[in-house]
């Protein structure tokens, strides 16, 4: 891609030292410079509005002054796009709200896991679910307590957790999850190795809890079945665009991904069970020309950012 305008477009961007420190990288300078566009750190203790021109703003923070910050900014230039609103981000911080726009899709052979929230750690016995199941802060804001995920293997292995979480149960799935990452008109979905799965048989002799950082452990303990990493195949493309596509719409977002698992009791079957806003993408193939190309996209209004 060449260079089409004289005049680059001046990104601002706001995040955290971590984001900044793994998204914020010198090939990304470097190619978005080459084509037309200059990323600018913005301060964001400081009115935006006081940090000269900006084309457009990306940014990944949540506190309360940077939202106002924000807005005041918008609300004087309502023409500048914002990646992404404040309030479309909010769905995805919240366990509960982040899987709900996915049941409002209605695609056919997609879903979501059964799923309920708990407040208090009291009145547990007739959950109306069934185990195995998963235990998940309802917060998913980033935050090293909102990654404290566990699989909860029987009624005793709720006692030690801590309100508010949300139990999801279980979905045997091959031990293969895919991942699909969104950045405006693009997509792509990747497949990645997943908790195994766990058959009733060995249910019986799994007992309590187990936090995420040890189910690795499980199936060398002989606790799961074994997964065909190598022979398993993706999802069909035609599917995958309609998640993309309808999530876009729902969210109003453009800067995204979403965990998907094949229910292993209908092959057919796909259930949505994480989705994040803007997730890693430095890994990804072609991180670079795929994140000025979006970015180029937004300026030129080709693609729509919700809000603005």
């Amino acid at each position: 891609m060449s260079n089409l305008s004289s005049k680059p477009y001046q990104i601002g961007y706001a995040l955290t030292p971590k984001k900044e420190q793994t998204f914020i990288v010198p090939s990304l300078l470097s190619y978005a410079s080459q084509n037309g566009v200059v990323l600018t750190k913005i301060d964001p203790t400081k009115p935006l509005i006081q940090q000269g021109h900006f084309d457009c703003i990306l940014h990944k923070l949540f506190d309360s002054d940077w939202k106002q910050n924000l807005q005041d900014f918008a609300s004087r230039n309502p023409n500048i796009p914002i990646i992404a609103s404040p309030e479309s981000i909010d769905i995805l911080r919240n366990r509960i709200s982040m899987l709900e726009t996915v049941s409002k899709l209605k695609i056919n052979n997609t879903g979501v896991p059964k799923q309920i929230t708990i407040t208090e750690v009291t009145g547990l016995e007739n959950l109306k679910l069934n185990f195995p199941l998963i235990a998940k802060p309802l917060d998913a804001d980033g935050s090293e307590t909102s990654h404290k995920l566990h699989l909860i293997f029987d009624k005793d292995g709720l006692n030690n957790l801590t309100a508010p979480f949300v139990l999801q149960e279980f979905v045997n799935h091959g031990g293969v999850i895919f991942k699909v990452y969104v950045a405006g008109k693009y997509f792509r979905c990747v497949k990645r190795k997943s908790l195994p799965d766990i058959s009733e048989e060995k249910l019986v002799n799994l007992k309590g809890s187990l936090p995420f950082s040890q189910v690795s452990n499980l199936a060398a303990a002989g606790g799961g079945e074994g997964c065909k990493f190598e022979k398993t195949e993706m999802p069909p493309e035609s599917l995958v665009k309609e998640l993309v596509e309808g999530l876009k719409e729902e969210l109003r977002l453009n800067l995204f991904n979403f965990d998907v698992i094949r229910d292993g009791k209908n092959k057919e079957n796909y259930l949505v069970i994480d989705i994040n806003y803007f997730p890693g993408y430095a890994k990804m193939p072609d991180f670079e020309s795929v994140i000025t190309d979006f970015l180029r996209d937004v300026v030129h209004k080709d693609i729509n950012c919700g809000d603005n």
